[in-house]
């Protein structure tokens, strides 16, 4: 097959991630071409601040060398922008008059440098903070030059006074607000950060406005609006970033604060996307590596054609580079009347702590001195847990670095901008004799963006070398059979296009060469739902809807009729009636889920049955969704059924015969009694006076689990989407054999809701079910 071509505009962090993880999901689909504008390979932009402040060279900062774009295939155009785009040729233009076309192209033109509109700011000696000619300009002007102003104390314009102090300048920072970093820290953490700096020899100027650069050909000093003046030999414009777009709208593409995109980073023009700092998402821009990375993957997911549930935004949080100064901020850190904090002030030891909680989920947090916990709480923040006593504590407690890394699940993450856990390290280190920072980096991409991490790897290298280490990782393989993962074994299927067992079997080394009763069923089930024609032989004997039977232990046969809703007629009993006595079916029975139950059928007599009892035959064998419990009975109450049996109906209709990861039980009750016992259900709906509540995830087994309340549905309709989206979801993302409440355990209620709750996502999830019943349905049909 002939390679798609595929442009990237823009060499930085964000669109080279993307193309990395594109590499990884098909890496023979795209040639690919890229433009930088900067003449430089990819480099770690966030790490600027570290080579002005003397730690880092810039070698050390580079991400990508000619080497790997040369191993990759990879065209790189560097010192050469892209100035026009024309999606009807689907050609760009270069600064170099180059003319290049393409199938698919990707915007990463992240920002420039937001310059005052003030009169002077052309002046000799005034610089941005953006790249590494700007690090070289101020390394430059400190030789000669020992008088610098920083105009903003924000992240970037802090990082920047930091290096220009270790270059041996006075450093002057100017800040429009009363206090630094008002939008990532609180009034007490910035008074605390500001004492600290003043202590490393920074001066701050606050609640100034500049009015103007003085000097004649050079910068001189700066004249503010109320009319004081201060020296200075140079100025670092540090006051933000403005998204880089122009090129962008004069191409025809729907700009705003930056480039409009979807959730799979789809531009308002086919074939067009946008990635990093350049994108507008639901009206959210983003200047920080962890999202830009996520909006990475999902575009990268969805270029390659392989399904995802699109980007659902991220929660920020920031974390200051400035050696021996530890701040950390996270989510909404000022309370309101609707918010409780604990706070943990040590004014002598200088360590801050503020945890915002909302009924008893953190929603924010700032923290000065002793950051380690930060990542802890970002994750519990990102899945809406509650907290601990345990968790409080372990925020709380003081800093030692082994109790630390030790007292942190595995699932906690460690990189919080790469979603590398802790792990994730443990598991790379025991498998492949990791024993330094430098190889966790290259191996995980833990400290590999923004660097804040690298501390805690550092903590948890000690950890582990330690006698008081004992934590193994064991890899949760689909069985003793095979190396690999449920997710990896998908992946690989379909990236090789592998559809049958043995093909899988084959291709990915299995040890056994005809598999096991835990990986056949796996396969079977995951080729099932990856190609919906495949057909598979079950040992229930089911050939269509009208010939199917259960093979029971002592060698007969057991039949179901189906009766949707537990709803028949007198016409389908004779039925029933005739064939148990032409037959002499030794036992019926009426099953927990109403339904009559014939069994201890020969198999001689199957064909004649069938022909008998012409009724749709009920499939009670296998992981599928089971009839469907509802309250008919007046014993308990008078209220209105006709809804909830309706219903039934309708989602047992359209569910017969689909293949589940596991049985999925429901029930559905028609009011608050709940007669089919709906809150021990995989899936169940419970009818009211203002709509229909639906929980998920009860169990009614050994150990009952009440589900969760997943949503209160005002119609019909509505509840029917929800639940027949809910089932798609699950057979979609679920391992094989993983029961609906440790699937939702595992990936969160509350990303399920956001899933559900996304209109076109639910329509998505809709349209996949139909498509593979109708698919079901087609096979049915042949078989008869």
């Amino acid at each position: 097959m002939k390679k798609k071509k595929l442009i990237l505009i823009g060499n930085g962090m964000a669109g080279i991630n993307c193309i990395e993880e594109i590499l990884e999901n098909n890496p023979h689909m795209f040639d690919i071409t890229v433009f930088g504008s900067e003449p430089h390979f990819n480099y770690n932009r966030i790490m600027l601040s570290t080579v002005l402040q003397g730690g880092t060279k810039v070698e050390d900062i580079t991400l990508h060398n000619h080497a790997w774009y040369d191993s990759n295939g990879i065209k790189l155009y560097t010192g050469e922008t892209v100035v026009k785009v024309d999606p009807a040729k689907k050609v760009i233009r270069t600064d170099k008059d180059r003319e290049v076309s393409y199938d698919k192209l990707i915007f990463a033109t992240g920002s420039v440098p937001f310059v005052l509109p003030i009169p002077g700011a052309d002046k000799e000696g005034v610089v941005s903070f953006r790249t590494i000619e700007d690090c070289q300009k101020m390394i430059n002007i400190s030789k000669d030059h020992k008088k610098a102003i920083v105009i903003g104390g924000g992240l970037l314009g802090l990082e920047a006074a930091r290096g220009l102090l270790n270059l041996g300048m006075e450093v002057d920072v100017v800040h429009i607000a009363n206090y630094l970093m008002e939008r990532q820290l609180d009034q007490t953490a910035a008074k605390m950060l500001q004492q600290e700096l003043e202590k490393q020899g920074m001066n701050f100027l606050l609640e100034k406005a500049t009015k103007e650069i003085i000097g004649e050909s050079r910068v001189e000093g700066l004249r503010f609006k109320d009319g004081s003046i201060v020296s200075a030999d140079a100025v670092v414009m540090a006051v933000g970033v403005r998204p880089n777009v122009q090129m962008a709208k004069d191409s025809g593409l729907e700009t705003n604060r930056a480039i409009v995109v979807n959730d799979y980073l789809q531009t308002s023009i086919p074939d067009i996307y946008a990635v990093g700092e350049c994108v507008e998402h639901r009206g959210m821009v983003y200047g920080l590596v962890k999202p830009l990375y996520e909006q990475g993957r999902i575009l990268a997911k969805h270029i390659c054609g392989i399904e995802e549930n699109g980007y659902q935004g991220s929660t920020l949080s920031t974390q200051l580079k400035i050696s021996g100064v530890d701040v950390f901020s996270v989510g909404q850190f000022h309370a309101d009347e609707t918010s409780k904090t604990i706070t943990q002030y040590d004014e002598l030891a200088g360590i801050y702590k503020k945890i915002v909680l909302k009924e008893d989920k953190v929603i924010g947090s700032v923290m000065f001195g002793d950051t380690k916990a930060g990542n802890k709480l970002l994750d519990m923040i990102s899945k809406q847990k509650v907290i601990t006593d345990e968790e409080k504590m372990f925020v709380l407690q003081s800093s030692n670095q082994e109790s630390q890394v030790a007292a942190m699940e595995q699932t906690d993450l460690i990189c919080n901008c790469n979603g590398v856990t802790k792990g994730t390290i443990i598991e790379a280190c025991q498998s492949q004799g990791l024993t330094t920072a430098e190889e966790v980096k290259k191996c995980t991409k833990a400290s590999s963006a923004c660097g804040g991490c690298k501390p805690l790897v550092t903590d948890l290298l000690a950890y582990m070398q330690s006698e008081d280490f004992d934590e193994v990782i064991e890899k949760e393989t689909l069985c003793g059979c095979t190396t690999l993962t449920d997710e990896e074994i998908v992946t690989e299927m379909q990236l090789k296009s592998l559809n049958s067992i043995d093909e899988v079997m084959r291709e990915l080394d299995w040890r056994t060469e005809d598999g096991c009763p835990t990986c056949r069923p796996a396969l079977q089930y995951y080729l099932g739902m990856i190609y919906p024609e495949y057909e598979t032989k079950q040992e229930s004997l089911f050939i269509n809807e009208r010939m199917n039977a259960t093979r029971q232990a002592d060698g007969t046969y057991s039949l179901t009729p189906q009766m949707y809703g537990g709803l028949t007629n007198a016409k389908e009993l004779r039925k029933v009636a005739d064939v148990v006595e032409k037959y002499q079916v030794p036992n019926v029975a009426i099953t927990s889920e109403q339904r009559l139950h014939l069994t201890g059928v020969k198999k001689e007599d199957l064909e004649s049955i069938w022909r008998d009892l012409d009724l749709p035959l009920s499939s009670t064998y296998g992981n599928t969704v089971q009839n469907i419990k509802t309250c008919i009975g007046e014993t308990v109450c008078k209220c209105d059924k006709q809804d909830a049996l309706e219903l039934a109906v309708q989602i047992e209709k359209k569910t017969d015969y689909l293949t589940t990861p596991y049985r999925v039980k429901m029930g559905i009750s028609s009011c608050m009694h709940n007669g089919a016992g709906s809150t021990t259900k995989d899936i169940g709906i419970i009818q009211f006076d203002r709509g229909w509540e639906v929980y998920v995830g009860g169990s009614s087994g050994r150990n009952a689990r009440t589900g969760q309340l997943l949503c209160v549905a005002e119609t019909e309709q509505e509840v029917y989407e929800i639940v027949i989206g809910f089932i798609q979801y699950y057979r979609e993302t679920a391992k094989y054999a993983e029961r609906s409440w440790e699937w939702i355990d595992r990936i969160n209620l509350l990303h399920i809701r956001e899933v559900l709750f996304d209109s076109e996502l639910r329509q998505q999830l809709i349209e996949a079910l139909e498509s593979d019943s109708y698919q079901n349905k087609k096979v049915l049909l042949s078989n008869k």
